[in-house]
């Protein structure tokens, strides 16, 4: 599962694994073995199974490791289990509710503006992702944290390198410097005189000190892991949903003459190229059964969005994109776990869509599909590059 054809289409594979079974043994080694899940139900179930533990910091304790990960890293709230999950969610929730979100939407529909001004003005040829579904969502979670903007390219190198697959020297560098510096802007926002560099981070500062509700090393923890998560997800659904775009001129001529029916449209290409190949680590903490699998306890068990998102069982002809089909994609996961900054991410990619097809009409590929690079990452899915072009007259925003 590293190869370049994987990582370019992951879906034959993933689809001849379910076939053999929804939950499937791919690994086995001296700590037990390793259960991909691929069906729609049985992940799931998965998902929200509290026998599965996410609590890497438990299971890694008695096995030696040569990796180098910075802790803040390894052990985020995503690597955590109830009571300790509960509580740090409950304190980031809050800037992720419907109502806080809603009120980014100016913020970002000026953003995505401000790019395409940026990518018109550039002539006519641009990188879909580097030019736009990267800066987007890293310009919002940094003015949501308080990131000082010339920081942000950093932070996307050190984040992209986290998923590199293969590459354990630059993960685990990445990784220290990304703790590193979210350590060091902590201490910044904390010399600052009360009330300024209102944000996210100053808020949690705040519940760190005050209250006491969380460790500084949950503090710093929890501030790397919303800067990951708060963008990675959405740039792979920008890139792989304008490709899913760009590749069927009806809907995109749909969505287009009637923008009431994005959001709709935005959810099945969740479904049909999820930005989530694999979802994180979960282990069995004791003895379960799962799709016909006898899972002893200590096995690892890796549940895939990508796959159960195509499982007909569930979708029927799961490899068309087909919006206002019953909803039930796992992209944003399910259960204890499920993606908290979704409903910021649905907005983003929302109003990233309205305007891209708003500015550029005739927006195309400037390449062919077979040739598109794509990360080469075990979690995540996305492009590296999207060229495209458009004609010299664009329509403004």
């Amino acid at each position: 599962m590293e190869s370049p054809e994987f990582f370019r289409d992951p879906y034959p594979l993933l689809a001849a694994l379910r076939e053999r079974g929804p939950v499937q043994q791919v690994r086995s080694g001296p700590h037990g073995a390793t259960w991909l899940v691929t069906g729609w139900s049985e992940a799931r179930t998965a998902l929200a199974e509290p026998r599965l533990s996410k609590d890497t910091t438990r299971y890694f304790a008695d096995k030696p490791s040569k990796r180098n990960l910075a802790p803040a890293v390894s052990a985020t709230m995503l690597a955590t289990d109830p009571p300790d999950h509960t509580r740090l969610r409950r304190l980031a929730v809050k800037a992720f509710t419907p109502a806080a979100v809603a009120r980014l939407e100016p913020r970002v529909a000026e953003i995505a503006g401000g790019l395409l001004d940026r990518m018109a003005s550039g002539g006519d040829r641009a990188d879909l992702v580097e030019d736009f579904a990267v800066p987007l969502p890293i310009e919002v979670i940094g003015d949501l944290l308080g990131v000082p903007r010339e920081d942000r390219p950093a932070l996307r190198r050190w984040s992209n390198d986290l998923f590199a697959a293969g590459a354990p020297d630059t993960i685990d560098a990445a990784s220290h410097a990304i703790s590193d510096y979210m350590t060091e802007l902590i201490a910044k926002k904390r010399a600052e005189a009360a009330g300024a560099g209102a944000g996210l981070l100053t808020e949690l500062i705040a519940a760190r000190d005050e209250g006491d509700r969380l460790s500084e090393f949950e503090l710093v923890s929890l501030a790397v892991l919303l800067v990951v998560a708060g963008h990675e997800t959405t740039t792979s659904l920008i890139g792989n949903g304008a490709l899913a775009l760009l590749l069927d001129d009806a809907l995109r001529t749909r969505l287009r003459q009637d923008p009431a029916l994005i959001p709709d449209a935005v959810e099945e290409l969740l479904r049909y190229d999820s930005p989530i190949t694999t979802a994180t680590f979960r282990y069995a903490a004791e003895p379960l059964t799962l799709g016909g699998a006898e899972i002893a306890a200590g096995d690892v068990v890796l549940v895939s969005p990508g796959a159960a998102n195509r499982d007909p069982a569930r979708f029927p002809d799961p490899d068309t994109v087909t919006p206002g089909r019953s909803a039930g994609h796992l992209s944003f996961g399910h259960g204890p776990h499920h993606c908290l900054g979704a409903p910021l991410a649905r907005l983003e990619v929302r109003i990233a869509f309205q305007a891209l097809l708003t500015r550029f009409p005739d927006l195309r590929l400037a390449a062919p599909p077979g040739e598109l690079p794509w990360r080469h990452t075990r979690l995540m899915r996305g492009l590296s590059h999207l060229p495209v072009t458009w004609s010299a007259q664009v329509t403004s925003c």
